[in-house]
């Protein structure tokens, strides 16, 4: 059974769902965030190559993760936790 998308048939919803996300990805602490993960990957020599994802810690630094745990890990009221 495949998964229901419900922005994939409505456009409205998407188009609203679309201009929520320009909003929030020019904030500029998703900038930075963003920004330190790509820098770190070219670090690393794995940027652009697919794999496993770099995860904030709570210590503030990076550990390499599976993608479906890093982007499933979500807090109280739907708040992303550092690993």
């Amino acid at each position: 059974m495949a998964n229901y998308n419900p922005y994939k048939k409505n456009p409205k919803l998407r188009a609203k769902k679309n201009a929520y996300q320009r909003k929030y990805n020019k904030k500029p602490s998703v900038k930075q965030k963003s920004e330190e993960r790509w820098t770190e990957r070219r670090r690393r020599g794995i940027a652009g190559k697919g794999g496993k994802d770099l995860s904030h810690t709570k210590g503030g630094g990076m550990v390499l993760e599976s993608p479906s745990k890093n982007r499933s890990r979500n807090g109280k009221n739907g708040r992303s936790t550092l690993k």
